[in-house]
């Protein structure tokens, strides 16, 4: 799909500004459930590679949360710390399970404790990829408990300056990686491969980003600067065929378009642009010609807003998908909860203990969130989509109303029992 229109009224033809739009109302992330809206939608043995020259500062960050799970939410990894008193921390790779009756974490301590630095994604048979950086190199090893201890697979090395990971890929085996230079994007395989970490392509133009866009790990989107400069849009990188890379969202001519999320099933995109005449969180559909929304009630002002899970199983109702997003502000990080049809932000307190940006939904709508309050070394909580109220009917304004009333809060409960064309093969 390439989008490139959002609906009237948002953006003038140009892309440039509209008319001004009120601003909501602030939220509230104190336990209760506040909403905003409702709004119409604006419209709108070790191989190791030589070294490279030095690497550019990348054009934005592709940067994995603290807590990584596998595509289809069964596993989870993180770095966590060993409390040793009066000490340097200690820190090591710990593995949560997640897909049975209780959820439960294994550490993964080495000979030494790892660095701060470290990465680690999770693989869908329950091994732990770690990235170390150790001199000038990016090392990759496999972790998995062997009784008492943890066993290490090491796979090899990558001598680049800077190298970020990809999310997980969906077919829980690979792992892919990016190094950005000056002119092009180093696309690594890392794990997953025959012989240690592969030299995929050199993708034109300077990558970031990485959002899967099927369930067999082939489509991979990427948001893409020009080498020589200019507005990023998402592209479309197909593994299975050399990564060949195809256009798919262009908005506006001269607007930063960035995918965020997708949902293979429904085909649900989350996008973050600039085509409104400033950055603005919409959603579109994949291979859809309808335009991108912007939805008025995901503006918060001052307040950071990023999805990080969209119900699955939808299939071909995108906007009946419910998503989980990340709100930051001053008083910390809390949840909202959305979905293109409701058109309405219904923001809950988070579980103590959140680590913030991760979750995920089950097909039939419960979003499970991950959390280590201190008292509980690994738990999950469960949220359901509030209840859509329905609009209330018209009314000339003199008639007398009692006071609103506050929604039903949401408690968390711990979890006890498109064909693509125009295709550009890379250098």
């Amino acid at each position: 799909m390439t989008a490139c229109a959002i609906e009237e009224g948002t953006t003038t033809g140009d892309g440039g500004p509209a008319e001004p739009e009120p601003e909501p109302g602030p939220g509230d992330p104190e336990g209760a459930v506040t909403e905003t809206g409702p709004a119409e939608d604006a419209p709108a043995p070790e191989a190791v590679v030589p070294a490279a020259a030095p690497q550019a500062d990348l054009p934005a960050e592709t940067v994995l949360p603290a807590f990584t799970l596998t595509a289809d939410g069964a596993y989870g990894a993180r770095l966590t710390a060993a409390p040793v008193p009066g000490a340097d921390t200690a820190w090591y790779a710990e593995r949560w399970t997640l897909d049975g009756p209780e959820p439960y974490a294994v550490p993964l301590p080495t000979d030494q404790p790892e660095e701060a630095e470290a990465q680690v994604v999770p693989l869908a048979d329950g091994r732990v990829l770690i990235r170390r950086r150790v001199a000038e190199r990016h090392t990759f090893s496999l972790l998995y408990p062997t009784g008492p201890g943890t066993g290490e697979l090491l796979l090899g090395a990558v001598e680049r300056d800077a190298l970020a990971l990809l999310p997980p890929s969906p077919d829980g085996v690979s792992a892919y990686a990016l190094v950005v230079g000056a002119y092009s994007t180093e696309l690594w395989r890392v794990a997953g491969g025959t012989a240690g970490p592969e030299h995929l392509a050199d993708l034109p133009g300077r990558c970031s980003g990485g959002v899967w866009l099927d369930r067999a790990g082939r489509m991979l989107a990427l948001d893409r600067e020009p080498a020589g400069g200019g507005p990023v849009k998402t592209v479309a990188v197909d593994l299975g065929r050399g990564a060949e890379m195809t256009p798919l969202l262009q908005i506006a001519p001269d607007s930063d378009d960035r995918l965020l999320l997708a949902d293979p099933d429904s085909g649900l995109l989350l996008i973050r642009s600039d085509a409104p005449g400033h950055d603005r969180l919409g959603w579109g559909v994949l291979g859809s010609c309808l335009p991108v929304r912007f939805p008025e009630c995901l503006r918060l002002p001052d307040r950071s807003v990023e999805p990080f899970a969209v119900q699955p199983g939808q299939m071909l109702m995108p906007e009946s998908c419910a998503v989980a997003l990340r709100i930051d502000g001053a008083a910390g990080s809390w949840i909202g909860l959305w979905r293109p049809s409701g058109r309405r932000l219904h923001q809950l307190a988070a579980p103590g203990g959140w680590l913030a940006g991760s979750g995920v939904w089950s097909r039939d709508g419960v979003l499970k969130l991950p959390y280590a309050d201190g008292d509980t070394a690994c738990a999950v909580a469960l949220l359901e989509m509030p209840e859509e109220a329905e609009p209330a009917c018209e009314s000339s304004g003199t008639q007398p109303s009692a006071p609103a009333m506050n929604p039903p809060v949401c408690t968390p409960v711990p979890l006890g029992q498109a064909p693509l064309v125009g295709r550009t093969v890379p250098d």
